[in-house]
């Protein structure tokens, strides 16, 4: 659906994006995960045609994003709703009014049958029927990213890009959103992209994420994968250790996946070896319904091959730390 080749962009003397190259399918739903600074946002409206890039290429669902040409980015950009941290909602417009927005923008009456239609279907997608003349001053921060998704669908997008859009609002809400745009994507098949720095938003809805710093991508797969196993740098771009380790013994860290997370396997390895060993550090994470985690143990050397093969045995990834 998207596909973006060594994309580079600079703001003067300042490369902002050193030659970022990702590939994101159709109906998926993609993280892009960073600190601030690390260009993510400015990735975003790359895509969008917001921001010239200085070279590479970019394409949506085939077809090249070029400034210069502004029919065609017009009816590329037509393709692609967006949703700010934000909101960008307009004071002195009701519900229904700033959802039709985007539609008088493109000429379209917003009062026909068919319009109202249209944005009370949307305004019941996000649970705010009861809402559609409010205006923003008496919504809360959840209710106002709400009517901003139903804005960002009225034009039949085939595309949700999120720059932040959960930042402004506490966990609970950010929960609601997040499921909000999980049902967009499953029901109505809409490519999601999500920009953030906060690691629940990518944990709970995103099929694959790439991490950016410095405005490069350091790693890119599945977030369970990289975040229950992180590579060297995802390691420090979280700011993750696993604590003091043992110098005596063999410290062994195992990595549990959604095949072997429900199974008791530690107390059942020392019933069955008859090992004694000590846990030194661990984590279990939600990621999409699935339990997926870490866990570093110490043992004696002469019990390190009985552990290593019984682990194998029973499906669980380890290796020696």
């Amino acid at each position: 659906m998207i596909v973006l080749d060594n994309v580079r962009k600079n703001f003067g003397d300042l490369e902002v994006l050193k030659g970022i190259t990702i590939q994101i399918q159709d109906h998926e739903i993609y993280g892009i995960i960073g600190q601030s600074g690390a260009g993510k946002s400015t990735l975003l409206r790359c895509i969008n045609g917001l921001e010239s890039f200085q070279s590479g290429t970019i394409t949506v669902d085939d077809e090249p994003v070029r400034i210069e040409d502004q029919k065609k980015l017009h009816l590329l950009q037509k393709k692609m709703g967006m949703i700010f941290q934000n909101f960008n909602l307009l004071s002195r417009l009701d519900v229904y009014d700033n959802v039709a927005l985007p539609m008088k923008f493109w000429g379209m009456k917003t009062k026909t049958p068919e319009a109202r239609e249209k944005i009370t279907g949307l305004l019941n997608l996000v649970g705010l029927a009861d809402k559609i003349h409010a205006r923003p001053s008496e919504l809360s921060g959840g209710q106002k990213q709400r009517v901003a998704i139903a804005r960002a669908l009225v034009l039949d997008p085939e595309i949700l890009l999120c720059d932040e859009a959960t930042s402004a609002l506490d966990p609970t809400i950010t929960h609601g959103i997040l499921d909000l745009l999980s049902k967009i994507n499953r029901e109505m098949g809409i490519t999601i992209i999500v920009v953030t720095h906060q690691m629940e938003v990518v944990k709970q809805i995103c099929q694959r994420v790439a991490f950016i710093k410095d405005g490069t991508v350091i790693a890119e797969g599945r977030p369970e994968e990289l975040f229950v196993r992180p590579t060297k740098e995802v390691k420090a771009f979280l700011q993750e250790e696993s604590g003091h380790l043992p110098d005596t013994g063999v410290n062994i860290q195992l990595f549990f996946t959604d095949e072997s997370s429900d199974e008791p396997v530690i107390t059942m390895m020392a019933r069955e070896l008859g090992v004694d060993f000590s846990i030194c550090w661990g984590k279990l994470e939600d990621f999409r319904s699935s339990v997926y985690g870490s866990l570093v143990i110490n043992i004696n050397e002469k019990d390190k091959d009985r552990v290593l093969a019984y682990l194998d045995s029973k499906k669980v990834i380890s290796e020696v730390l």
